[in-house]
């Protein structure tokens, strides 16, 4: 009898456990567990059990800010590191802020330990950064647009605050990598004055100074200063190799800025050789002798290539990117 007892005591209390495992939980315990988890981490791992338990299951009166990734290197994405550091700035800086409160949540879900949860969300691509919000399925706005906003921690925190109505002032930890580098190029260029302080006439050099200026004209004009905004990927690795050119007219990537500069300046240099075969700026005599003569010709004929070869590439480029543009006839 004592023996039957002790078994049937023992079956009620497997029953009892697995259905307090079953059984939906409490918001309460949900924000409970949450913000426990929040204090050992910023940012919570989550799995399928998780993803269903916080994000999906009601009741819930929080919002879910939640990053799919890949961040294994077989899975060769090179952008889901930069945008996890970026994330996980705006995760920290609301953790440890005076606004920080249970009312909102980061997690991360990658694809080798959530591949379920990917396949639920029909999600074949990565990084993606989706708001889950607390009443509702999420809306296509939910789902951040890198090439529009920009991976940057503060571009992340104002989506959030658009998407959640709650403010986050992005902390960065301190980076004097940029004041080191300025302060080495000072002394650098002070020092090169000082010893050539008998003999400054190079900064009358017009020449010089219209390289500089030409320099200047095609690192802006190629998007140098909406990479320093924007923060994009020097390119990007896709199943058929690596992309150097953005698909989307409001995106690029660091190669391809750099690859419009080069062929700027091939144009440039192009037509800077027919302008000197024709005499110059200042239209000085065409042919002096035969063999200025060959040279002119020779000198335009490269400028010419020049101009038409690499401005046919910059075509190229500007049609691969805006594919609907109305004219693209004219590039056919």
């Amino acid at each position: 009898m004592k023996y039957k007892s002790l078994l049937l005591f023992t079956i009620l209390l497997t029953y009892y456990k697995c259905d307090a495992q079953n059984r939906p939980k409490g918001l309460e315990e949900k924000v409970q567990q949450l913000s426990d988890l929040t204090a050992k981490k910023s940012i919570i791992t989550l799995n399928l059990n998780k993803f269903k338990d916080y994000v999906k299951s009601p009741p819930r009166d929080y919002s879910f800010i939640v990053m799919f990734t890949a961040m294994a290197p077989s899975r060769r994405c090179a952008i889901c590191q930069h945008v996890y550091d970026e994330y996980l700035i705006v995760a920290n800086s609301f953790r440890f802020s005076q606004m920080h409160n249970n009312k909102l949540f980061f997690g991360i879900v990658d694809f080798d330990d959530g591949s379920d949860i990917f396949q639920m969300l029909r999600l074949n691509t990565a990084p993606v950064i989706m708001h889950f919000p607390a009443k509702g399925k999420p809306k296509p706005a939910d789902s951040m647009d890198f090439e529009r906003a920009g991976v940057h921690a503060e571009a992340i925190a104002k989506w959030i605050q658009d998407r959640t109505d709650m403010q986050i002032r992005v902390f960065r930890p301190p980076n004097y990598s940029g004041a080191v580098a300025f302060t080495m190029l000072f002394i650098l260029v002070a020092g090169f004055l000082y010893l050539r302080r008998n003999n400054l006439e190079f900064l009358y050099n017009k020449q010089m100074w219209a390289g500089a200026a030409l320099f200047f004209c095609f690192s802006m004009v190629s998007g140098q200063m909406w990479n320093q905004i924007r923060g994009p990927p020097f390119y990007h690795r896709s199943k058929n190799g690596p992309v150097y050119i953005n698909g989307g007219s409001h995106g690029q990537f660091v190669l391809e800025s750099y690859i419009v500069a080069a062929l700027n300046a091939a144009v440039v240099v192009g037509m800077i050789l027919l302008i000197e075969a024709a005499g110059g700026v200042k239209n000085t005599e065409v042919v002096r002798s035969q063999a200025e003569g060959k040279r002119r010709r020779f000198q335009s004929i490269v400028g010419l290539v020049l101009v038409c070869v690499f401005f046919s590439l910059l075509l190229s480029v500007f049609r691969a990117k805006t594919q609907g543009y109305p004219y693209s006839f004219l590039f056919k």
